[in-house]
């Protein structure tokens, strides 16, 4: 729902210090256990898994639930792992925006929006995404709703009202919804129990939960103990307790409270994807890289999952599309975004080299042109899925920045645990670049697109054409360790 504004160099990156934790780390060298406070024991199957975030409406000519599944082979060959559906539940008429109104815009939270099918087949989706390894969340919106909502009819008391007794939007350019008033221990327990209801009927996985950090922290905490009753869940909060967004209106944020404690798997890394816009346009260092993960380093312990992205609905419709923000440097950031730490997060139509700007409104289908990039994803998330470097949340899985350039446009790093090895190297500037690797360990590697098979060490070579990206794994070499 919410539109995020980034002030990258002026407040994003308040240090300088560097993480360049080094990639030849003894394996016994595993990150401290996070502290007490931190209670979320993550799925087992979230581990390997990248999110793939679900536009029904936009999907396909027919925007339906049906129409969708056809394209399950196709993501589990991708090698998605969790689908995020969008809301799926009826959008409100009242003040309504464009001819169908905006997802986020909920009527009934216990209904299907008949837009998209009914029930069954929301069911028979999320059985035929589970027979193919994958896991399904449904995004939720529990701040606010429809100003004709179910909820308004039987409960006006549930909302914060205006001085005048009114209702109120919770954020000013947001005229078609009104906000609840999370003070009401009833509206507390009809948002559980209606989210459990989703994971009953329709075996749904978890939630995304949009704008998370505007509903009360103490909230979220109860409501992921209840939702375990019914089945072990994924949380994801749409937020950044290190960058919140810029609208917070009425509520007071408070800086210390941690989402990411007892209530979501993982929240949005709005500070790289803030960062990535700026390198890909030229605005930043690469080694403003560095600052972000040692500012999260220190905020987070290992175990955390923060979602990585370059482009999402929001994005998309209202900031631009990945070739207006990025340019030709769209390709070489998705590289960066799916092998750093973290889960990389693909939005419908990146596959297709989406150059439009879907329309949030109204029924504007993706144009799939033979999904002329499905083989660059499948690329990147098949190698998050089986590489044990990049597993999610590993406290034993090393991250080494490599000095391997001077250059202001070039970067370098190693995701390495035990003699499993991932290189990645990407160059955003206009000019070509001979990298000098260093503190590599030598062995044997393959290039992760052009599969070239070549040998690397410490003081190889590599050449990085302009606007470019290599990612090297290394293969299992018997005669020779990573020491």
């Amino acid at each position: 729902m919410s539109r995020f504004s980034f002030s990258l160099l002026g407040g994003l990156l308040l240090a300088a210090t560097a993480c360049n934790q080094n990639p030849i780390a003894s394996d016994a060298e595993c990150a401290p256990a996070p502290p007490a406070a931190y209670t979320i024991k993550h799925p087992a199957w979230a581990d390997s898994a990248s999110i793939y975030e679900v536009n029904i409406r936009q999907y396909t000519p027919e925007g339906t639930f049906r129409a969708f599944e056809a394209h399950l082979p196709r993501l589990q060959k991708m090698g998605v792992g969790i689908l995020w559906l969008m809301p799926v539940q009826p959008i409100g008429k009242l003040n309504r925006k464009g001819s169908l109104g905006s997802q986020y815009s909920i009527q009934d939270y216990r209904a299907i929006n008949p837009e998209f099918g009914t029930m069954e087949d929301l069911r028979h989706l999320v059985q035929e995404a589970h027979k193919r390894g994958m896991h399904v969340i449904l995004d939720w919106v529990a701040n606010h709703t429809s100003w004709d909502s179910k909820l308004r009819q039987e409960h006006p008391e549930w909302f914060t009202k205006t001085a005048a007794g009114g209702f109120k939007p919770p954020v000013a350019d947001w005229q078609d919804v009104i906000d609840l008033d999370y003070s009401r221990p009833e509206l507390r327990r009809y948002m559980t129990e209606t989210m459990a209801f989703w994971l009953r009927e329709a075996d749904l996985d978890g939630f995304r939960c949009d704008v998370a950090g505007l509903v009360p922290t103490d909230f979220w905490n109860k409501n992921r103990q209840e939702l375990e009753r019914v089945k072990p869940v994924f949380m994801l909060a749409e937020w950044d307790e290190l960058f919140p967004p810029t609208f917070i209106s009425r509520r007071e944020f408070d800086p210390q409270t941690h989402l990411l404690e007892k209530a979501f798997d993982m929240t949005y890394a709005l500070r790289l994807h803030g960062l990535l816009d700026s390198l890909g346009q030229g605005k930043a260092s690469v080694a403003l890289l560095d600052t972000y993960r040692a500012a999260e380093s220190r905020r987070y312990p290992a175990q955390v999952y923060l979602m990585n992205f370059t482009t999402s609905h929001d994005v998309n419709s209202w900031d631009g599309t990945e070739y207006e923000r990025l340019g030709r440097n769209a390709l070489p950031l998705a590289v960066l975004a799916a092998t750093l730490p973290g889960m990389p997060m693909v939005y419908s139509g990146q596959e297709a080299g989406l150059k439009k700007r879907l329309r949030f409104f109204d029924k504007d289908t993706i144009p799939w042109q033979d999904y002329p990039l499905q083989d660059f994803y499948t690329k990147l998330l098949q190698l998050k899925k089986r590489h044990p470097a990049l597993r999610n949340g590993d406290p034993c899985s090393h991250f080494g920045r490599l000095p391997a350039s001077s250059s202001p446009e070039v970067y370098a790093f190693v995701r390495r645990k035990e003699d499993a090895v991932v290189l990645t190297a990407i160059n955003l500037g206009k000019q070509p670049h001979e990298i000098t690797l260093a503190q590599l360990g030598p062995g044997t590697y393959r290039e992760l697109f052009s599969e070239q098979i070549l040998k690397l060490g410490s003081g190889s070579k590599v050449l990085l054409p302009a606007h470019s990206y290599r990612v090297y794994e290394r293969l299992p070499d018997p005669d020779t360790s990573w020491f």
